[in-house]
């Protein structure tokens, strides 16, 4: 008996000889890449990144005029209580901060004043005029105060245009450390008495009383011609310019070191004292650190803004939109997590964007409000990519 073998024979690698499924009825397998062979999952790329092109624009559908479709608020306070307690998002477990700068960021946040815009309101209401005229009966009332800010804006984009909880100024006045409690009781009792008024004369207090007021945040001049001083003047302004340049040019300690006797009325948004009749001028109510919240609002409105006017048609699709708020940061999904274990790029940390760098932590849904209220911006729907946020130029 002879023996012949050949080299498929003896492989250890036997072919089926039967035909498949697919060669029976004619078709031919095509070739497949390499990663769709691997047993693993595959990542699904992202809704934006299939469907929107950079190039293209968007299609418009309808435009959303406000975003009251996902609330039911009863009054104006719950407007309020809500836009106050969504302004910053919690703070991430892996936040890619040290303890002193988160501790910065949270000191930050509880040091802005009860203020809210009007605009941001109306962002949320179905009815700016229903809004309106509750904010008047209110304010009679003596729950809200109306709190305005020339020369911060016009019309609806005005961030000097806003309210405040009484109760919670009053709590903020009777906890200043720097007051007596007779001046406390006086300037609450002035609130008491003039409920809608946005001045009042400064013969209602002295002279001493006016400074300590004003270097504190709690009243501004209201007399100061707007050519010469801002109430919130941005970084740069020129009534900033003494103060940054003092502490090089005085001695370390010294009230000329922080730019004189009206370096906290800037500090605090206001402007200087009118020295030489005060009684004759008039003052505006304000909170403490009421700056810093304004230049806090308007620099996020401008950044998000930036965000959309780098694209072609100052348009993008909301979820990448707020990617883009966000700055890519680490987000522990299911898609996250596998992009993680190939050993993928999976984002930044938060610490490391503008949105907490800059802006410590305030929400993308947040600015947006604020931005659609002001007349910044639109919001409309599409057919492919669903809510789409339009830059109004």
């Amino acid at each position: 008996m002879s023996f012949q073998a050949t080299p498929a024979r003896s492989s250890r690698i036997t072919k089926s000889r039967r035909p498949s499924a697919a060669a029976a009825l004619g078709l031919k397998r095509s070739t497949s890449a390499p990663s769709s062979a691997s047993p693993r999952k595959r990542s699904l790329p992202s809704q934006n990144s299939m469907q929107h092109d950079h190039d293209e624009q968007l299609d418009d559908t309808g435009v959303i005029a406000s975003l009251a479709d996902d609330l039911n608020f009863r009054d104006v306070p719950q407007y309020m209580e809500y836009i106050r307690n969504k302004m910053f998002s919690d703070m991430p477990e892996k936040a890619g901060m040290n303890s002193t700068r988160i501790a910065e960021v949270l000191n930050f946040r509880a040091r802005l004043p009860p203020f809210v815009t009007i605009a941001h309101v109306d962002a949320l209401s179905k009815s700016s005029t229903s809004i309106e005229r509750e904010i008047s009966e209110l304010s009679r009332a003596g729950i809200l105060r109306r709190v305005t800010i020339p020369n911060r804006g016009i019309g609806a984009a005005a961030v000097g245009d806003g309210i405040a909880s009484v109760r919670e100024w009053q709590t903020l006045v009777r906890a200043h450390k720097g007051l007596t409690d007779d001046l406390k009781e006086k300037y609450i009792s002035a609130m008491s008495a003039n409920p809608t008024a946005t001045a009042i004369p400064g013969s209602i207090f002295t002279f001493a009383e006016l400074s300590a007021l004003m270097g504190v945040g709690l009243l501004t001049s209201a007399s100061t011609s707007s050519s010469n001083l801002s109430y919130f003047a941005s970084p740069g302004a020129a009534s900033l310019t003494s103060i940054s340049l003092s502490g090089s040019r005085h001695a370390a300690g010294s009230l000329e070191a922080v730019g004189g006797a009206t370096a906290t009325h800037h500090i605090h948004g206001g402007t200087s004292i009118n020295l030489s009749r005060p009684s004759l001028s008039s003052y505006n109510f304000s909170l403490p650190n009421t700056g810093t919240h304004i230049k806090l609002l308007v620099d996020a409105r401008n950044h998000l803004l930036s965000i959309l006017k780098k694209t072609k048609h100052k348009e993008l699709p909301m979820d990448m939109l707020r990617e883009r708020w966000d700055g890519g940061v680490v987000v522990h999904g299911e898609r996250e997590e596998r992009k993680k274990a190939r050993g993928e790029f999976a984002g930044v940390l938060p610490g490391r964007t503008k949105k907490w760098r800059q802006f410590y932590g305030m929400r993308f849904e947040w600015i947006l409000e604020e931005c659609l209220g002001a007349g910044l911006v639109e919001l409309f729907q599409t057919g492919s990519v669903g809510r789409a946020v339009r830059a109004v130029s």
